[in-house]
Parts: C-alpha cells; sequence; structure tokens
C-alpha cells in the first residue's frame, strides 16, 4: 500500500510551542477547525493533547487532504475527524452546511496567509465572522510585519523569497490583518512572539 503521508520539518520545530499557546487560548471544549491542515501533522499532533476537544482539519489541496487522512490510518485518535475539503474563499464552507458536523467553536490556521493571495486571508476573516459564535477564538501563526516593518531580517529575506515565487505571497502586516479581521467582528486580542520570528495571533468574534 502506498503510504501518502506528506512531511514537513518545520511542524517538528514549532509544534510545542504551538501547542503551549493553543492550550491557554482555546475554549475548553468543543469543535476546533483547523483551515489549510497542510499534511496534517500538526492535527494528529494537537488532537491527542486537547481532549476533550475534537480536533477537525481541512485542506483545499487533494494531495494534502489525502495526506491527512494517511496520518489520522497511521496514528488513530478519536477526537480527530476525517478531513475536509474546505478552500477559505468559498462564500460558504461545508461545515455551514453539513448538519452532522458538531458546531465550531474555534479556529487554527498556522502559516497559510503569506503563502496564499489576499484573498484567503479574506476568505479565512469573512468565513470566522460567518461561523464563530460569539467570544469564539480565531488562532494564527505565522511571520508577520508589524507597523509595514519586517521584524527581523531573516523575514524580509523570506517575504522577498515568496515574491520571488508568486507576487500575490508574502508576509503580511499584522495590523492590515486586524483591520480586515475587525471588518468581520473579529477584535485582536492577544499578540505572543514566537521561535524563529513568527507570532502566535489571537483573535475574538465580537457580535
Amino acid at each position: 500500500m502506498n503510504d501518502a503521508r506528506q512531511f514537513a520539518p518545520a511542524t517538528q520545530r514549532n509544534r510545542e510551542y504551538i501547542l503551549e499557546v493553543l492550550l491557554k487560548v482555546l475554549p475548553k471544549e468543543g469543535n476546533i477547525l483547523e483551515i489549510a491542515s497542510g499534511t496534517g501533522e500538526h492535527a494528529v499532533f494537537f488532537a491527542p493533547h486537547l481532549r476533550p476537544r475534537t480536533w477537525q482539519p481541512s485542506d483545499p489541496n487533494p494531495i494534502l487532504k489525502d495526506s491527512i487522512e494517511a496520518w489520522r490510518q497511521h496514528l488513530p485518535i478519536d477526537n480527530l475527524n476525517p478531513p475536509l475539503h474546505i478552500d477559505a474563499r468559498e462564500l460558504v464552507w461545508p461545515v455551514e452546511k453539513d448538519t452532522a458536523i458538531e458546531p465550531i467553536t474555534a479556529i487554527v490556521n498556522i502559516n497559510m496567509i503569506h503563502i496564499s493571495p489576499p484573498e484567503v486571508c479574506f476568505g479565512l476573516m469573512a468565513g470566522a465572522g460567518r461561523i464563530l459564535p460569539n467570544d469564539g477564538i480565531l488562532y494564527l501563526y505565522g511571520p508577520f510585519k508589524r507597523y509595514g516593518k519586517h521584524t527581523a531580517p531573516s523575514n524580509a529575506s523570506f517575504d522577498e523569497s515568496l515574491r520571488s515565487q508568486n507576487s500575490q505571497w508574502g508576509v503580511r502586516d499584522l495590523e492590515e490583518v486586524a483591520e480586515v479581521a475587525n471588518k468581520e467582528g473579529l477584535k485582536l486580542l492577544e499578540v505572543i512572539e514566537m521561535p524563529a520570528n513568527n507570532l502566535s495571533v489571537v483573535f475574538q468574534r465580537k457580535l
């Protein structure tokens, strides 16, 4: 049988630090939706540590969606759901249509908005604004600029590399992201400095 699991080295480096923050900021129970789960390595690591919460992975890339499922099969975890196909730009996400899916209480998004067009970030904020309950949490992780400036030379180099690959990619300005979020009813709650010049950014839905 062909092993569909994909591997992302960064996952091994950042997962412990991210989990530490998630344990503090996520609601104590409920269904946590991960947008852009990538390989699925974060999902299989986080889920057992976050019981009694349920983890709902998703990805629009068929290869990565297969990888998430392969990781689920490799490491069976009772609170890790099968992956969904969700493109954040969609006006209605599957979790809004399928009544069999437990209501979402928080959304987690790791290392996505800098390697996708701006419309994906807009869609993420709009989706969070639609489906999160009052006080629901949106958690972002990744590199950000602050007030239009890079926080480290390495991030500036990374930004240049991203833009050379795709002009729609690039390290986003946190204040601009927060402005987009605010328009969808999401208030910036906390910014936490992380290793390797990344940030944990916590938004809260306010009805």
